[in-house]
């Protein structure tokens, strides 16, 4: 049980998200696949809704603020060119460019820039949930067979030297 609340609580963290919680419940916790990635999608998913609504208006006010003022800049600037970015190569096709943006486990392309990017960028709230959720589960999907295949596999070889 221990592992699989960590493995919710991480899934929440920016940056780290579902891509980092998902070899920690596997591969360190030794939990199961599907249970792993159904507990990673929904602490990941949970906070999207919140950061769509709130997030930008947040940003926006903390950035001239003395201690929090540089930090809430770089979140707001982040989610700024990532939004133009995706806007720029995904021209009418948004949802799927969004999708992608989020499912694809690169660094700084996960569910809290995708869902910041959508909402800097006026995306349908409703478009913009289930792209971002669709992107989370491709994500989940592509990290669970890392962490069950190549990941294990080195994890294994590195324990039995």
């Amino acid at each position: 049980m221990k592992y699989y609340l960590i493995t919710f609580f991480v899934s929440m963290v920016p940056i780290i998200e579902l891509r980092g919680a998902i070899p920690i419940g596997i591969l360190k916790g030794g939990l199961p696949l599907i249970p792993t990635f159904i507990v990673a999608v929904i602490g990941n998913m949970l906070p999207v809704p919140l950061i769509y609504l709130f997030a930008r208006r947040l940003l926006v006010w903390g950035c001239d603020k003395p201690v929090i003022g540089r930090f809430f800049r770089f979140c707001l600037e982040k989610g700024e060119h990532g939004g133009e970015k995706l806007k720029a190569k995904a021209g009418r096709g948004l949802f799927v460019a969004l999708l992608l943006f989020v499912g694809i486990p690169l660094p700084g392309t996960g569910a809290w820039t995708g869902t910041l990017a959508a909402s800097i960028l006026n995306m349908d709230f409703k478009k913009s949930v289930v792209a971002v959720m669709l992107g989370v589960m491709l994500a989940g999907v592509i990290m669970g067979l890392a962490s069950m295949g190549l990941l294990g596999a080195l994890s294994h070889f590195f324990s039995v030297s």
